[in-house]
C-alpha cells in the first residue's frame, strides 16, 4: 500500500499543475488525467479501508482470544515470532485497547512460527504486561487471560518494545502521507467539480 500512497501523492501533484491548462490540444488529455487520478485514488482508498475494517481471518490460522481481567484498560500488541532459515523475525500487530472484562480476537498465521508474544501498555509508553506463548498444536485456538501485571522476560520484552516503537513510528509516517493524499485529493476533486467561470 505504501507504493500506491506515493503514486497517488505524485499523481495528485501533477493533476494540480494540469488544472492550470485551460485551452489547447493538451487540455483535453490533462482533464482526462485529472479525472482518472481522482477516480482511481478514491477506488484504491475505498478498497484499502474496506479490507482493513473487515474481519482479519486468515486461512490455516490459529484463533487467539485476548481477555483483559485487569481493572484498567490496556493497549495490547501481538508479536508473531517467525522462524525461517535459522533467522528469527518479529512481526508486530496492534490488537487494540481492551477494557476490563472485554476481549479481542485475532488470527495468527503460524506457518513459519510456533510462538507469539503478548505486550500490554498502560498509556503510550508504559509497558506493564509481557507474556510468551508457544503453540504446540496449531489446530487448537488460543485463549490468553491477562490477570496480572507481569513481565515474563525483561530481555524479550525490551526486544518487543523496540518492535512496537518501530511499528508505531512507521504507522505514524504512513498516517501523515495518507493525510497529505486526502488533502491533495480533495483539492483536485474541488477543482474538477468547480464550474468553469468562462463556460
Amino acid at each position: 500500500m505504501v507504493f500506491f500512497i506515493f503514486v497517488i501523492f505524485w499523481a495528485c501533484i501533477i493533476s494540480l499543475f494540469f488544472s492550470k491548462i485551460k485551452s489547447g490540444r493538451i487540455a483535453k488529455w490533462a482533464k482526462l488525467f485529472r479525472i482518472l487520478t481522482v477516480v482511481v485514488s478514491i477506488s484504491i482508498f475505498a478498497y484499502w479501508f474496506i479490507k482493513k475494517s473487515a474481519v482479519a481471518f486468515v486461512d490455516n490460522s490459529v484463533g487467539l482470544q485476548v481477555v483483559n481481567k485487569l481493572p484498567q484498560t490496556l493497549d495490547f500488541y501481538l508479536i508473531n515470532v517467525n522462524k525461517a532459515d535459522k533467522t528469527i523475525t518479529l512481526v508486530p500487530k496492534h490488537i487494540g485497547k481492551i477494557r476490563p472484562e472485554y476481549y479481542r480476537i485475532e488470527y495468527l498465521k503460524m506457518d513459519k512460527s510456533d510462538e507469539y508474544w503478548i505486550v500490554g501498555y498502560l498509556g503510550k509508553k508504559n509497558l506493564v504486561y509481557f507474556s510468551q506463548h508457544s503453540v504446540p498444536n496449531k489446530n487448537i485456538d488460543q485463549i490468553v487471560e491477562v490477570q496480572n501485571y507481569i513481565n515474563q522476560s525483561m530481555k524479550l520484552s525490551e526486544a518487543a518494545k523496540k518492535q512496537v516503537d518501530a511499528y508505531n513510528y512507521e504507522n505514524t509516517k504512513l498516517g501523515i502521507w495518507i493525510t497529505l493524499d486526502f488533502l491533495l485529493l480533495f483539492l483536485n476533486l474541488v477543482l474538477l467539480l468547480k464550474k468553469n467561470k468562462n463556460g
